[in-house]
């Protein structure tokens, strides 16, 4: 098993789980540990944060789609408590372009045009569905999804890594500053700038942006948006209100190497250090 000083990033050899400390990251392997990052997603989605489930949602109580059954499920795992899906403890989807095509479409289409993405000549990954439990929500169990991530990333050549990132509430007019912020400092560029669809496009030019207090809109978002943005990532035109998950969402877009680069040299550090 891979460490976090150790990491063989082996294409041939697929995706070697990481550790730090009792956490370790890796791809579920079977359906009991999909269905436990589903059970995890309904605890935090709906129980957590006030999204409204349908009848089959709150009967089996696992927040599932037709995007789980061809994505790959990154998966942290308590070691301390099981190995294996009674372990689980935090989770990320990860869809590759060649997987979507399987179902025809990304989930972000039912929400942006992403269509400077998939006109992209290049191998994409969407990310979603991002959850810690609540006990584990401290730096280590993020930081060992983002480098989970990086690995994924290097294992399938990614060029573009993109997604739809929430923030909390369906009153954008309660979001002003932070929108406002987001488009005039992290707009993506027009060659990969997706767009929310027309009938739920939301302006995120709401207020005046030479007056916004950049710390205080920083401190407002959540700190799943400013790992993207720490990374170099960007926004997409537009936010769209999502009722069923009670959230407001921007589409984040990161070219990869920004990631992997970030990863890459601290997997180097951490190696010479452990060698010197």
């Amino acid at each position: 098993m891979e460490t976090l000083a150790s990491l063989s990033l082996d294409r041939e050899g697929g995706f070697q789980e990481l550790r730090g400390g009792s956490l370790g990251v890796r791809i579920a392997r079977t359906q009991a540990e999909r269905e436990a990052a589903q059970a995890l997603r309904y605890k935090v989605f709906f129980e957590e944060m006030g999204a409204h489930p349908d009848e089959h949602t709150l009967k089996t109580r696992l927040d599932a789609d037709e995007f789980d059954e061809v994505a790959d499920h990154l998966l942290v795992i308590d070691h301390a408590k099981s190995s294996e899906a009674e372990g689980v403890v935090g989770t990320y989807r990860l869809l590759r372009s060649e997987v979507a095509k399987k179902i025809g479409r990304f989930y972000t289409s039912s929400e942006y045009d992403i269509s400077p993405l998939t006109d992209f000549p290049g191998h994409l990954l969407e990310v979603g569905r991002s959850c810690v439990a609540r006990e584990y929500r401290g730096r280590a169990a993020m930081q060992l999804l983002w480098r989970g991530i990086a690995s994924y990333i290097f294992l399938h050549r990614i060029d573009v890594l993109f997604g739809c990132a929430s923030l909390s509430g369906t009153n954008p007019d309660a979001l002003n500053d932070e929108l406002t912020w987001l488009y005039h400092n992290h707009l993506a560029p027009p060659a990969l700038r997706v767009k929310a669809l027309p009938e739920r496009y939301v302006s995120m030019q709401r207020t005046d942006p030479t007056k916004l207090d950049k710390r205080a809109c920083l401190s407002r978002l959540p700190p799943l948006i400013k790992g993207y943005l720490r990374l170099g990532g960007y926004v997409g035109d537009g936010a769209v209100v999502d009722e069923q998950f009670n959230t407001t969402d921007v589409a984040v877009l990161v070219k990869s190497e920004l990631l992997a680069d970030k990863y890459y040299r601290h997997y180097e550090r951490r190696l010479r250090d452990a060698l010197d």
